[in-house]
Formats: structure tokens, C-alpha cells, sequence
């Protein structure tokens, strides 16, 4: 049998880790300041605790939540902590941002979550390319929670690698 197929990526020592799967999959939602705000310009304490009083927060139930305001308004740092205090038992999480942004801070929240016991010493190879558009924090983040245990870090598919990082 000579002539026989082998395939060596599947028998390679290599982990490969897909950063897909860490991608936040919940529901995002942002809350907007601007609207809360008297001529969408100025907040007026008394009418801004009213309004919020009046939200129907069960919009934002197990979702994870960008508050932002979205006109060039002077906001104090106390409106973003009641926003908060609203939010935080409802939401599954609030991040201050834009929707980018607070995508961007969940899925860095996935990826330090990661527990790294199964990659101890071992070769892992972080595919490259997929469905989802993976941005440069992500290989970043997963490159600094992975190099402390790792024999190596290489970026692609199994078949094809560019190394990274490999321990002396």
C-alpha cells in the first residue's frame, strides 16, 4: 500500500483553537443617553432620573448592553453609574461604548475566560480565517493568555502555519 493517503495534519500533535467560538453570541443592545437628554443636548437631573424611572428595562434582559450618547454632550460621570445601576441586575452585561466597542470588550471577556488546562505544553495553532471578521485585539488577547503554557503558538490552518511563538 504504497501508494496510500495519509493525512498528517490529523495525526499532528497540533491543538487548534477557532476564536469563532468564543465570539459573543448573546444579544446585543445599546442604550443611547441622547434621548434622556433636555433638547438632546443637556441633562437635567430630575427629569433624567424620571425618565429612567419610566424605561421599560426588561428590553435589555439578558443582553448585553452598550450605553453610550451618541451627541457631543457634557455627561456626568454619575448619569453613566444610575444608567448602570438599572442595567446591571438585567442585562447579562454593560459595557460603556459604542456597539463595536462593547462587542470588541465581550469577546475579549470570552477569550481571558478561557481556561488554559488543556493547552499545557502543547503546539496550538489559532485558525486564521472563518465566517465571522476576527479583529487583531482577539489574536492578540489569545496570544497573551496562551504563550505562558504553550510549547507553541502558530496562526492558520493545521496544514499551513506561520509560527508566533515557540518556547526555549
Amino acid at each position: 500500500m504504497a501508494d496510500e493517503i495519509i493525512n498528517k495534519v490529523s495525526l499532528s500533535p497540533l491543538v487548534s483553537i477557532d476564536l469563532e467560538n468564543y465570539y459573543p453570541k448573546e444579544e446585543f443592545e445599546v442604550f443611547d443617553l441622547k434621548p434622556f437628554l433636555f433638547m438632546e443636548l443637556i441633562l437635567k437631573e430630575k427629569d433624567f432620573r424620571a425618565a429612567l424611572q419610566q424605561t421599560n428595562w426588561l428590553n435589555y434582559e439578558n443582553k448585553i448592553v452598550a450605553v453610550m450618547c451618541s451627541t457631543d454632550a457634557i455627561i456626568p460621570v454619575w448619569a453613566y453609574m444610575l444608567v448602570a445601576s438599572y442595567l446591571a441586575p438585567i442585562a447579562r452585561e454593560v459595557f460603556f461604548g459604542t456597539l463595536d466597542e462593547a462587542k470588541s470588550n465581550a469577546f475579549m471577556n470570552n477569550i481571558r475566560l478561557l481556561s488554559v488546562d488543556e493547552y499545557i505544553d502543547k503546539r496550538v495553532v489559532v485558525k486564521g480565517c472563518g465566517d465571522i471578521e476576527i479583529g487583531p485585539e482577539a489574536y492578540l488577547e489569545i496570544t497573551k493568555k496562551l504563550r505562558p503554557v504553550v510549547k507553541s503558538i502558530m496562526y492558520g490552518e493545521p496544514c499551513s502555519t506561520v509560527p508566533v511563538f515557540k518556547k526555549k
